[in-house]
């Protein structure tokens, strides 16, 4: 047994949730609390009819989503996950789409922390609440550095607080060591990949021109994991391809690095993987 079970154990006793706000497209505000007096929010919304599997999902960048009382996202709703909720609900899903902590609001973010225990730890709280909510596998979905805190929290937690699966868009398999900030260095490999032993999905764009994100070093991921299920999928095409974008400014949500103008792909990728886990 991993030595943070005993801690995630208190935390889940303390989980308390927001009153319900109206039933939009957004979803209802959801808040638990984790660690230190610290509270970790997600926007949390209902499959149409049955649901087939509950998404948790981590956007990029910082991962601040500065959710309002509407469970709406004021920051990165361009990124590929947040603009996609109501599409992921409309396919059977229901959502989970989560906040940085309040102790990672602001300046950087999640920044380093995506690959701590102790954020594993904030994100199996949230797997853990809504397990209660819906009675539904429940499959952790990244995109960018959102793919960091996915697999750390895949390698990490068990049990209930554990992911059923990993879904990976667009990974961060290349770092900068040395620069000003060092969790820049920060990719999946950092995390014990070969702990990860559920389901596993990598989506990346072959015309992704994000400097972090080389859609050839994601082939890396799965013979490094050990997962019951892998699969990697290379997107080609899109609306978005041969930009001219290059480096830092590439890795937004409009562009190949985001499947700019691909939200139905995305949608059916992980459709088509949630069914083949589910039936084996």
């Amino acid at each position: 047994m991993k030595p943070a079970l005993t801690f995630l154990a208190f935390v889940v006793t303390a989980i308390a949730a927001l009153p319900a706000t109206a039933d939009d497209a957004c979803g209802q505000l959801i808040t638990v609390d984790i660690r230190d007096g610290e509270t970790q929010a997600y926007s949390f919304g209902h499959a149409e009819g049955e649901p087939i599997a509950t998404l948790v999902l981590l956007a990029g960048g910082g991962g601040a989503l500065d959710l309002d009382a509407g469970g709406c996202a004021r920051k990165l709703k361009g990124n590929t996950l947040t603009r996609n909720v109501a599409a992921f609900r409309k396919a059977g899903f229901t959502t989970a789409l989560v906040d940085a902590p309040t102790d990672h609001r602001s300046g950087d973010g999640l920044g380093g922390f995506r690959a701590s225990v102790d954020h594993a730890g904030d994100l199996g709280a949230v797997i853990a609440d809504v397990r209660g909510r819906a009675s539904a596998p429940v499959y952790i979905v990244g995109s960018s550095r959102g793919t960091i805190s996915a697999v750390n929290a895949a390698a990490f937690l068990t049990g209930l607080f554990a992911p059923d699966g990993v879904i990976l868009f667009s990974p961060i398999t290349s770092g900068f060591i040395g620069g000003r900030k060092a969790w820049v260095a920060q990719t999946v490999f950092d995390v014990r990949l070969e702990d990860i032993h559920k389901p596993i999905l990598v989506v990346a764009h072959e015309s992704d021109a994000c400097i972090r994100t080389p859609s050839e070093r994601a082939r890396d991921i799965l013979p490094r994991a050990d997962g019951d299920l892998e699969k990697i999928v290379m997107v080609t095409g899109g609306p978005a391809t041969d930009t001219g974008v290059t480096g830092v400014k590439a890795c937004q949500g409009k562009y190949p690095h985001g499947f700019g103008g691909q939200d139905e792909l995305v949608v059916r990728l992980i459709s088509e993987f949630v069914g083949a886990a589910g039936a084996q």
